[in-house]
């Protein structure tokens, strides 16, 4: 299966499942090419992006995962582009 690159934008409302989340996402680090979180203190939630090179179906796991956590939520963005990197 052929990896594609997959923006998941996470936001965390419920600061309790941190452990949890972190812990999830360590299960796909082989996939990370980097990640950013921003606290957003006046609104008490986190922001998160995560960038993956993986396959789609590692992608949904993760974000299905992550998703059902209380009081977070998950969107994918996949890039066009597939393959290895190399050009096209």
């Amino acid at each position: 299966m052929e990896n594609r690159i997959a923006l998941l934008g996470i936001i965390v409302e419920n600061k309790e499942v941190t452990d949890r989340l972190n812990d999830i996402l360590h299960e796909y680090a082989d996939y990370v090419v980097g990640r950013m979180g921003i606290p957003y203190r006046e609104r008490g939630i986190s922001i998160i992006s995560v960038v993956l090179d993986a396959p789609e179906s590692a992608v949904s796991a993760l974000s299905g995962k992550l998703g059902m956590l209380e009081g977070v939520s998950v969107k994918a963005v996949y890039s066009k582009a597939t393959g290895t990197g190399e050009a096209q």
